[in-house]
């Protein structure tokens, strides 16, 4: 499988399972690999035979801003499944950080991969 990298999307969002973070929107940072065959893409140079990441990238935001979860991997198990949705899109992996979480380290992250259900 050929990779889309969507990297560093910063974003504010209610996340955390203490009272005090679910306050005030917080920061979290969203990396995104998109895993599909992008070889008809290449032979073409045309935009219709690839995946629109842009498309994705506003799809994750919408999703994101509007969000109020407590853990990070349910955050990422969202993106996840949004990023699925779209077609072409076999494989994704999602990393979320949450920078700030932990005193002494710069950021905590979970990472995750996801498939598309096979018929």
């Amino acid at each position: 499988m050929d990779r889309i990298h969507i990297r560093d999307l910063a974003v504010k969002c209610i996340i955390g399972v203490y009272e005090r973070e679910r306050e005030a929107k917080q920061d979290v940072v969203i990396n995104i690999t998109l895993h599909s065959d992008l070889r008809r893409a290449g032979v073409t140079d045309d935009f219709h035979d690839t995946i629109d990441y842009k498309a994705i990238k506003q799809r994750v935001l919408a999703l994101v801003e509007g969000s109020s979860f407590q853990l990070i991997e349910a955050l990422a198990e969202a993106i996840a499944a949004a990023c699925l949705e779209f077609d072409g899109i076999e494989q994704v992996d999602v990393l979320v950080e949450k920078p700030g979480a932990l005193r002494y380290a710069r950021t905590v992250g979970v990472e995750i991969t996801r498939a598309r259900a096979r018929d």
